[in-house]
């Protein structure tokens, strides 16, 4: 059925046509275009075909006729549009392209949404191309700094400032050692002094001294000589020293621990920015499918075998497969950019992976022994073990403290009232000092010691346990990635498998698109499955080797 209505301005006269340009109906356009011409005087006449449902071989010949004549086509949608554009380029001319503003059956918003996000993919690819860099500053860096996984954690361990902060954290415990061991050495000085002094005789006293001045002075005294002194017998600063040697321990132990945590996030964060491209290459791939059978749907409308609802059904299928390009490309450089904090990198600084996820088989570990390398290499049980050590040392420096300690003191000088008469003179000394009443202060220090040693074996026993926990954890994870993997990529054959039929059937007559659309939506689900067992099974490999203390050895070569 075909509906024409004739709509007449000031200086234009339009026919809209809506339903279908076929068989008869072609004759009934053709004769109201007869009509409108003979009854017109100069105006302007166009054909409005925003309705048309669909066009056959006839219908074209009409309207390439009509727009001979002088007639104006105005169209929307994908099919009408191309057909007015074949119609104008074969006369040389694309005047008539434009939509009409006459009536519509399909709301404006819907082209004004396909417009944008059209303008919007075409824009991401730009941006994946590298092609544009819009956003950034004039002067920020305009090189792409391309990074395999192995050349980020190098990068990282170099800049992160985590690891950075641990490394100055162990420097400073390695100088509080050099402290404590100083204390354990001879210290010695040189002093100089030229003074002049006055001494009020009867202050010292208290009362006037028959026979003696009041004062004395002013004389000049000059001195100059080495001091020293040097413990003999003091186990506190012993046990103060190899206290704060265990500590050193303890701190570059975490400082190396740190340094493996911060591989794991660089590797994690890796690992997932490569999901992210991955979608986006799915993404863009199903894109590329949806549109070919889009056009597929619109050539098999366009030669009558097809109908407008396949058509329809293919390009929304098409608008949202764009749609989750968008997303998967905005988590794509969402993604990017927390892995450039993690590098410690100027923010304007683009970077690009060299690497994709990638499936080998490696050799499955066993349990037990793999908590033991655990026990033996992670640096978070090293860490505990020594500072253990301290405590220990820091409960014998307090118990010591009650023993006596020995030290000798002594000075030797040039002294006299001026720099050319001195004469030496010099003072040794050992001094003893044993404490008799602390106030319960050696008890308290004892105590306290022991606390903390019981507090950090309370922390060893539980990290025992959660080393032996992400220890299986990781050995299941991995067991498991792997068999998804295996699974996921059977399941991404067997969909291209059944789109490839569904294609074949949709094109052969036997069946609607709808076979098509939902073989889609299975091989995108199955890429999706792909992807994320793929990233399993990396996140994996990588939580086992952090599991046995074998992070920065793995992945820092």
């Amino acid at each position: 059925m075909l509906r024409i209505t004739i709509e007449q301005k000031p200086g234009k006269i339009s026919l809209t046509v809506e339903g279908k340009l076929a068989g008869p109906w072609v004759s009934a356009l053709e004769q109201s275009w007869k009509d409108l011409r003979s009854s017109s005087s100069g105006e302007s006449l166009s054909i409005n075909l925003c309705g048309v449902s669909f066009i056959d071989a006839a219908g074209k010949a009409l309207l390439a006729e009509i727009h001979h004549q002088g007639g104006k086509l105005m169209a929307e949608g994908c099919l009408n549009q191309a057909i007015v554009r074949e119609i104008a380029a074969k006369q040389g001319d694309e005047k008539d392209e434009k939509p009409a503003k006459g009536p519509k059956r399909t709301p404006i918003i819907f082209y004004v949404l396909f417009l944008g996000l059209s303008l919007a993919s075409a824009n991401f690819a730009k941006a994946q191309t590298g092609a544009a860099r819009d956003g950034l500053p004039p002067n920020a860096p305009t090189d792409v700094l391309r990074l395999t996984l192995d050349q980020a954690v190098v990068l990282a361990l170099k800049q992160n400032t985590t690891a950075q902060i641990a490394v100055i954290q162990a420097a400073e415990a390695v100088q509080d050692k050099n402290v404590a061991l100083a204390a354990l050495l001879p210290q010695a000085q040189l002093d100089t002094s030229d003074a002049v002094r006055r001494v009020n005789i009867q202050s010292q006293f208290g009362k006037p001294i028959p026979g003696f001045p009041q004062h004395i002075g002013p004389l000049q005294v000059f001195q100059a000589g080495p001091s020293f002194s040097a413990p003999v017998f003091d186990l506190t600063l012993w046990r103060r020293y190899q206290a704060e040697r265990s500590i050193a321990s303890a701190q570059k132990a975490n400082s190396l621990s740190t340094r493996e945590q911060v591989v794991l996030l660089v590797v994690s964060q890796y690992i997932g920015t490569l999901r992210a491209v991955a979608t986006v290459q799915a993404a863009g791939s199903r894109v590329d499918l949806a549109q070919a059978l889009y056009n597929q749907a619109a050539d098999l409308q366009h030669e009558g075998v097809g109908t407008g609802i396949d058509t329809l059904r293919a390009n929304v299928e098409l608008q949202n497969e764009k749609q989750r390009l968008l997303e998967a490309q905005a988590d794509r450089e969402t993604s990017l950019f927390a892995l450039s904090r993690l590098l410690n990198l100027d923010p304007r600084q683009t970077i690009e992976l060299a690497d994709s996820l990638s499936y080998f088989e490696t050799p499955q570990p066993e349990v037990e022994q793999s908590i033991e390398e655990a026990l033996s290499a992670r640096y978070e049980w090293k860490s505990l073990n020594d500072q253990i050590k301290a405590a220990q040392w820091q409960k014998k420096q307090a118990w010591d403290a009650r023993l006596p300690a020995v030290k000798v003191n002594g000075d030797w000088e040039y002294q006299g009232t001026r720099l050319n008469n001195g004469i030496p003179t010099y003072n040794y000394e050992l001094d003893l000092s044993m404490p008799l009443f602390t106030g319960g202060r050696i008890r308290a220090e004892t105590t306290r010691a022991n606390l903390e040693i019981q507090r950090l074996q309370q922390q060893q026993a539980d990290l025992r346990n959660q080393i032996g926990l992400d220890v299986k954890n990781a050995l299941i994870t991995l067991t498991s990635a792997r068999s998804q993997v295996q699974v996921a990529n059977l399941g991404v054959q067997l969909s291209n498998q059944e789109v490839d039929q569904a294609r074949d059937r949709f094109r052969a007559g036997v069946a609607n698109n709808i076979e098509v659309i939902q073989a889609q939506d299975s091989l995108a689900r199955a890429n999706d499955n792909q992807i994320a067992a793929l990233y399993r099974f990396n996140q994996a490999r990588a939580d086992l080797a952090r599991s046995v203390g074998q992070m920065e050895r793995v992945y820092a070569k």
